[in-house]
């Protein structure tokens, strides 16, 4: 069952794209963050995913070769729609997912929780998830760290906006100066060819 887009869609998407990550090289912070929570949470995968409007793309992934997978069949695209965690006990018990492809066929997903990648103005990019090819349930003390370790991914994501951010602002500052360095010597140069005009004008 294809999961309905956030109220906030429109908005959702312009900010995923102005954080500049989709299709950028892994990161070995990110990836980090990924095994730690594969191993928190005893699970064989573990993803970073970013949801854009027709795929989930994935940042950093244990357990799994693929890049990305459609929207469509996108567990994450659920998980998008809260603010908590989004918790799957058994795949194949769960309607909305029991005839996905990624259940019936490989990788054979059973068990899924994700939590979402909220941005400090409230917007879900994508999860911090975790996965097992056998039904099950996290205990407390791993759902607690995968929350904890799903806002150390959004303070990833800031930190490389922000420094992005400085670096344009920084870029854009030099421009300015040499343009302001270059009137400078355009004004000195058109001084001096007034004060030549009229040195001239007196000698004669």
């Amino acid at each position: 069952m294809k999961a309905a887009p956030p109220k906030n869609e429109k908005k959702r998407l312009k900010v995923l794209w102005q954080y500049e990550m989709l299709d950028t090289m892994p990161e070995e912070v990110f990836d980090e963050l990924t095994e730690l929570a594969a191993r928190i949470c005893e699970a064989p995968i573990a993803l970073i995913s970013l949801v854009d409007e027709r795929r989930q793309w994935f940042k950093s992934k244990i357990g799994v070769s693929i890049n990305e997978t459609s929207r469509d069949v996108s567990f994450c695209a659920h998980a998008i729609r809260q603010s908590d965690l989004f918790i799957v006990p058994d795949a194949t018990k769960d309607e909305r997912f029991a005839n996905n492809p990624l259940v019936t066929s490989d990788p054979r997903i059973r068990f899924y929780a994700g939590a979402p990648l909220v941005t400090p103005d409230g917007h879900a990019l994508g999860t911090l998830c975790v996965i097992d090819k056998v039904p099950r349930q996290l205990r407390p003390d791993q759902k607690r760290a995968l929350t904890i370790l799903s806002r150390h991914v959004v303070s990833q994501l800031e930190l490389r906006r922000r420094s992005r951010e400085l670096a344009d602002v920084r870029k854009e500052t030099r421009r300015l100066h040499a343009e302001l360095e270059k009137t400078r010597a355009e004004l000195a140069k058109l001084k001096g060819k007034t004060f030549n005009a009229k040195t001239q004008r007196r000698k004669r």
